[in-house]
């Protein structure tokens, strides 16, 4: 086992690894920036290390002196978290070259599954559904045209090493398709050196459901079922929860075996997560593969009473999954919540600053994965998420009652968050009827409050 672990991240998921690592008696390293020297995690860690100024790409994007302060603390390995490098296979590579482990899988899957286009043809060719599309990559608007044609609109355009929403456009005719199509590019440039395009199928108003695989290095694979990840603003995720409302107990078997097909496919290894998107008549369509753990990994680990990180950890010291798909099962209802410093009835902008006083809910069935305490002063520098509210019930309507009365006690004074947003998700009674899809938010929030 590890004697040392560097956490290449910041923020609640850095100390969410810390106290893994914590658990199983393994020392951790915590790096940081200048304006994060009192952030929670450099506290919590048995090592902190300075790693450069504020913005990411002179601190948590610089993997140089990651690799200088893992090098400098004799860490045996990097966990990545997620965001940042997470999904860098230059990253991991260079952490194989210097003999150290990435808890994640391998350079090569790395790259194969982030370039979504590649990502495709694989699961192409492992016979596993995906949306109708291109199989080439598309790099001039007059050529994605003649396609986009072809396929039928609407149609997704985006960038082959996309995430998060961004380089993704869609047209719902030709006249719009050129002008959508050098956006989503510009974007993809800006945001990942790559002007690499494709184009698919626009499903409308589909589920967004995800699948959590485990995988270890001796061709154990196993689904720990499934999220509900469909209520999304502008493709960020702000509900999640486990199991779907949306699927019956005999699509939850066949999609989840699917997605163990597919992670077979890309010869995968550690925590990983196949995305699908579900039409409303129950097809579904591979959508990505994320090669990272999740921002919302602890909804799974409530109703699997796994720990993921942990898993993670196992997987890269070359052990043995240590149960089977049968020993698999899903129990209860759970729902998870992100608190953001951000202000809805200003267009979502981010509300970094000081918070003065701040109250957090607990009890039976709540979980709080969070790094903010009160006197903290959140950042401007990094993503606006502060924290990620997660109940637990024995069905999905003690589930909601328990998040309602979860999202009621919460109290952050100092800076906008938005609270008041997510308990209106919640209340929603399209929400609450479990029949809230991708364009639930468009539909029901498209101004400053909800549409009852």
């Amino acid at each position: 086992m590890f004697q040392k672990i560097l956490i290449a991240n910041r923020g609640e998921i850095a100390v969410r690894i810390i106290r893994a690592c914590r658990e199983l008696g393994i020392r951790s390293v915590a790096v940081y920036s200048t304006v994060d020297q009192d952030a929670l995690h450099t506290m919590l860690a048995d090592e902190a290390i300075c790693i450069g100024r504020a913005a990411p790409a002179d601190s948590y994007l610089n993997m140089e002196r990651i690799l200088s302060a893992a090098i400098a603390s004799k860490a045996d390995a990097i966990h990545p978290g997620f965001g940042f490098l997470s999904e860098n296979a230059k990253f991991a590579q260079m952490c194989r070259q210097c003999n150290i482990v990435f808890i994640g899988p391998g350079a090569d899957v790395i790259s194969k599954m982030g370039n979504k286009q590649e990502a495709r043809n694989t699961m192409i060719a492992a016979k596993v559904p995906v949306v109708p599309g291109t199989q080439e990559p598309v790099y001039r608007a007059d050529y994605g045209l003649k396609l986009a044609q072809d396929i039928g609109f609407p149609v997704m355009i985006k960038a082959a090493s996309g995430g998060g929403g961004k380089g993704m456009r869609i047209s719902r005719s030709a006249a719009d398709f050129s002008e959508n199509f050098e956006i989503a590019q510009t974007e993809s440039v800006n945001g990942f050196g790559d002007n690499t395009m494709y184009i698919e199928k626009y499903i409308e108003n589909p589920r967004h459901i995800e699948f959590q695989i485990l995988a270890d290095q001796h061709g154990n694979v196993v689904s720990l079922g499934e999220r509900d990840c469909s209520v999304q603003r502008r493709h960020q995720k702000m509900v999640e929860e486990s199991p779907s409302p949306a699927l019956d107990s005999k699509l939850r078997r066949e999609m989840g075996a699917v997605a163990v097909r597919a992670a077979r496919a890309a010869n995968y290894e550690s925590a990983g997560t196949v995305e699908f998107l579900l039409d409303q008549d129950k097809n579904y369509y591979f959508m990505e593969m994320n090669t990272r753990i999740q921002v919302e990994h602890g909804v799974t680990e409530m109703v699997t009473g796994l720990d993921l990180i942990k898993e993670q950890i196992f997987i890269a010291d070359g052990q043995k999954l240590r149960f089977k798909q049968k020993d698999i099962h899903i129990s209860g209802h759970a729902i998870e919540c992100r608190l953001n410093a951000e202000d809805p009835e200003r267009n979502f902008m981010p509300c970094p600053g000081r918070i003065d006083f701040l109250y957090l809910p607990g009890g039976n069935g709540v979980r709080i994965d969070s790094a903010i305490f009160a006197g903290y002063t959140v950042p401007p520098n990094y993503d606006s998420m502060i924290a990620k509210i997660i109940v637990f019930g024995k069905d999905r309507e003690t589930a909601l009652n328990k998040m309602q009365s979860a999202l009621g006690e919460v109290n952050v004074d100092g800076i906008t968050t938005n609270l008041d947003y997510q308990y209106d998700i919640i209340t929603h009674p399209v929400f609450r009827a479990g029949e809230a899809t991708t364009g639930f938010l468009e539909e029901y929030f498209p101004g400053e409050r909800i549409i009852r």
